[in-house]
């Protein structure tokens, strides 16, 4: 329950104003403590967020203004001049009926909480920050796409008090989800994972129209910086980036600073050690030793300064007396299977990874096959989850490399992996492939029939990757269970009847 996450704040509340008094502010709460909903119009809209260089909360940090000019620019406006036609645009212009609001709620990933905190306790102040922008852009539509059972009640509930014609969507609760392609597509009731090729969503999202989607956090500080104005909304964080952010950290604290706080006092402030390392924007994120933690500053100019990326304002310290290496792997892990499958760097680079850190951690491996695995493919993915992974890992090869050299040289550093990085619940439905050596004869059909899972060692017999098995391959496997000349391929784990089945 979002209502059990610690949340508090530093210098002030702003998105997270009356959390002290509310478990969840209904219409009337939310009305008193932020008061009334002013709709601005689209080109003032658009110059208090270019004042303010308000910059989606997301990961990605694309100036909002720019977004929704975007969207703006394929509209046609009735009674307006404003926005001239580009050549050969005359067709491609809609109206703005057709313009689509979606609030991103897709929070896959594991150890981030805010926007769930959000949805949660705060759902009007979405909805506020939503409906002004579907005011600017002279449309209604507005869809919010949530994983969790309790966002999608509370939204409901706010929608319902608010008689607003919004709808809300349930997604898939994927480390990809929250990629805006895939959002889309879920919201067309299709397949909710990243196309595979680009397509802005200015240009052509839900149902074919133009699309403003944008992070839950981005929406709920579009309403805080309408109702504060550019000037009181600046009076929080640095010149150059104004402000508050919702950090959630270690997975469990959900905190709303100013960005240009020091790193090191928000950890202070929840009372956290740095540990062994601190990662920074989450899986696809950064990794920073003790060093570049007492330096860094939330915010993207003191982050680049010292290696590190605020992204969707994860933090995860590496608590003391787990092995380093062991998490980065375990995670790396997670990452592989739950990839899209749907390009080489994927399907067969990101399985490449996970082995060449398994190798790495066992002692047998180096440093430099692993940059080498991540490094294949870089750039070449059909979405950003490959690139992401790989700067993970080596991050992971830098800030680690002191328990690296003791796994390299002693075969490993004396510590089990506790597995401390949080990862989602396990539910039953998980399944891996295994080996029944008693049977094996070491044919080799099964590594020509999934290579992304297995492959042969140098004496022609199966080696396993340790993963769970991804959606996408689950057909791929079943066939390679019933082709095993030596009936020795199994699937393990699972839950009976699923496409995958126990053995």
């Amino acid at each position: 329950m979002t209502s059990t996450i610690a949340v508090s704040n530093i210098g002030g509340p702003r998105l997270t104003l009356g959390f002290d008094r509310f478990d969840r502010l209904d219409l009337d709460r939310h009305l008193a403590v932020h008061g009334k909903l002013r709709t601005p119009e689209l080109d003032d809209l658009a110059r208090m967020a270019e004042q303010v260089d308000m910059r989606g909360r997301g990961g990605a940090g694309f100036p909002f203004a720019r977004k929704l000019m975007a969207v703006a620019a394929r509209v046609r406006r009735p009674g307006s001049d404003r926005l001239p036609l580009l050549p050969g645009e005359e067709e491609a212009r809609r109206s703005s009926e057709d313009v689509v609001v979606v609030v991103n709620g897709a929070e896959g990933e594991p150890g981030s909480m805010k926007d769930k905190v959000l949805l949660g306790r705060a759902p009007h102040l979405v909805l506020d920050g939503a409906q002004i922008a579907a005011t600017a852009l002279g449309t209604q539509r507005i869809v919010v796409a949530v994983e969790s059972d309790e966002a999608a009640r509370s939204v409901r509930a706010a929608i319902s008090e608010r008689r607003m014609p919004a709808r809300v969507v349930r997604l898939t609760e994927r480390f990809i989800s929250g990629e805006s392609g895939a959002v889309v597509r879920a919201v067309n009731g299709e397949f909710p994972i990243p196309p595979g090729v680009k397509v802005r969503a200015a240009e052509s999202g839900v149902d074919g129209c133009p699309t403003l989607l944008s992070n839950t956090e981005t929406f709920a500080q579009l309403a805080v910086l309408t109702s504060l104005g550019p000037d009181l909304y600046a009076s929080a964080g640095t010149d150059d980036e104004p402000g508050t952010t919702l950090l959630t950290i270690g997975g469990t604290k959900v905190v709303e600073a100013p960005l240009g706080t020091s790193l090191r006092a928000v950890l202070d402030h929840c009372d956290v050690p740095p540990g062994q390392g601190v990662l920074v924007g989450g899986y696809h994120g950064m990794w920073l030793d003790e060093a570049a933690v007492t330096r860094a500053v939330l915010s993207r100019a003191g982050m680049r300064k010292v290696g590190g990326t605020v992204g969707a304002g994860i933090i995860l310290p590496l608590g003391q007396g787990t092995c380093p290496l062991g998490e980065a792997t375990r995670i790396a892990s997670y990452l592989a299977a739950q990839s899209a499958g749907q390009c080489g760097p994927c399907r067969l680079g990101l399985p490449d990874v996970v082995r060449a850190l398994n190798a790495l951690t066992e002692g047998s491996g180096t440093v430099e096959d692993v940059r080498r695995a991540a490094g294949i493919g870089r750039g070449r993915g059909a979405c950003t989850h490959p690139d992401g992974t790989a700067k993970f890992v080596l991050s992971a090869m830098e800030a680690f490399a002191e328990d690296i050299e003791l796994h390299r040289f002693g075969g490993g550093c004396g510590r089990s992996t506790y597995g401390v990085l949080p990862l989602p619940v396990p539910d039953g439905s998980e399944a891996r492939v295994a080996i029944d050596w008693s049977r094996c004869d070491g044919h080799g059909l099964c590594a020509y029939l999934v290579p992304e899972l297995i492959q042969l060692d140098r004496y022609g017999f199966p080696v396993v990757l340790g993963t769970d098995i991804p959606s996408w391959m689950e057909k791929d496997v079943q066939r390679a269970v019933a082709m095993c000349p030596a009936l020795a391929l199994r699937v393990v784990g699972g839950i009976p009847g699923s496409p995958v089945r126990r053995s």
